[in-house]
């Protein structure tokens, strides 16, 4: 099990595990997730971690479809600007590596925006913290698992 997988337990959620056969070639993680799952790349969610312009340290959950935009996200955190963390600060805060971060079971807990599309869905598929594992849950159960709120962020 993971953590993330461990978080969800602990929270008595109803979820889903998923899991592909990652190929060690693909880094496009989501969309690899999507493809191999049979799923809509709307309905995947990637997990993105950026870096505040105090230093910290956040996490937008968005469609694999889609891309971040940093002044949607600066602006609704409260910021002037965001950018994309480093790998090593993105893996030494929430404990995964690329491709397999999950926005739960984190090491330390980030502030976390979900993109609202999530909410034209019943359940949405994110990383279950590792390569090849998505865990599938509602919008509202990750959003209280992880203390974090709806914007748009895309």
């Amino acid at each position: 099990m993971t953590p993330a997988v461990n978080a969800a337990n602990k929270q008595g959620i109803t979820f889903n595990i998923h899991e592909y056969r990652h190929d060690p070639a693909n880094q496009a993680y989501g969309v690899e997730a999507a493809e191999k799952l049979g799923i809509s790349a709307d309905q995947v969610f990637k997990t993105l971690v950026v870096i505040l312009d105090n230093g910290h340290l956040a996490v937008a959950v968005i469609p694999v479809s889609q891309q971040l935009n940093l002044k949607r996200f600066a602006k609704a955190i409260g910021c002037k600007k965001v950018q994309m963390a480093d790998k090593a600060a993105v893996e030494r805060s929430t404990g995964y590596i690329l491709g397999g971060v999950s926005p739960l079971g984190q090491k330390k807990r980030l502030m976390t925006l979900l993109d609202r599309s999530a909410k034209m869905f019943e359940t949405i598929f994110v990383s279950a913290g590792r390569r090849g594992l998505e865990i599938e849950l509602s919008p509202a159960d990750l959003i209280s698992i992880t203390g974090g709120s709806l914007h748009e962020i895309c």
